[in-house]
């Protein structure tokens, strides 16, 4: 059964939609619902739904603003709108289907059957990533795993030389010249990477101490293999000088 999460700023589109989805008793039940989208947020903070049915136009925040502030994002989500005029935004937000308002019992079928398409592949891909996980953790040798682009990448430690922050988002910048964007804050990718090798020396930095080649103590900067230079904070530059 696809338990499904609807969140609308109008109570009379929540209750019909969530009638049109009782047609599909069988397949489909709506586990919750929600007319502030930041108590929506709270609840997919802690809960991984089979589907989210978003409204676009809501006073608080409109529904593309909703799906950037998602951190969990291992569900589809099906906008649903009164304007056709979102449709190609709601496909590049990465929504997998789009319904008018009010909604076609045909068209709401045939995004039943993509919903269950698209959980039935990603299902597969989480089963294999967790084995994958799983030997990589058991390695005697175990390597870097990062999960981006629709893919899991296994990195030695001597590949990274430092990772720099942008708000949401890292990006790990590579000794081959390679750099893999995140959609993780710092300090997730932070907890990520083994301690013996890597150390946070700026709210925006982390570097590889293997790659460290000079520490300019006057002005506070650490100049990588690659010829980076890397800020270090000042609160961070006693502990940094004790892992050395």
């Amino acid at each position: 059964m696809l338990e499904t999460v609807i969140v609308d700023d109008e109570i009379k589109a929540i209750q019909g939609l969530s009638w049109e989805l009782t047609n599909f008793s069988n397949e489909v039940k709506v586990v919750a619902s929600f007319t502030n989208p930041y108590e929506a947020l709270d609840y997919l903070e802690k809960n991984t739904p089979d589907c989210l049915f978003l409204d676009i136009e809501m006073p608080a925040m409109d529904g593309f603003q909703f799906i950037q502030k998602i951190t969990n994002k291992n569900f589809p989500v099906v906008i649903t709108t009164a304007y056709n005029q979102y449709a190609i935004k709601a496909l590049k937000n990465e929504a997998i289907d789009y319904l008018l308002k009010p909604i076609d019992s045909d068209d709401l079928s045939e995004t039943i059957a993509k919903i269950k398409k698209f959980n039935q592949k990603h299902y597969s891909a989480d089963k294999l990533e967790k084995i994958l996980m799983n030997f990589n953790n058991n390695a005697v040798q175990k390597k870097i795993t990062i999960n981006t682009d629709g893919k899991l990448l296994f990195l030695e430690n001597h590949e990274v030389l430092y990772a720099e922050s942008d708000g949401n988002y890292t990006t790990l910048f590579l000794t081959d010249g390679q750099k893999i964007l995140l959609t993780k804050k710092l300090k997730e990718v932070n907890e990520m990477l083994p301690k013996e090798y890597f150390f946070r020396v700026h709210n925006s930095y982390i570097i590889n101490l293997n790659k460290i080649k000079e520490f300019l103590k006057t002005d506070g900067y650490v100049v990588l293999s690659s010829d980076h230079k890397i800020p270090v904070s000042r609160q961070k530059r006693s502990d940094f000088l004790d892992m050395l």
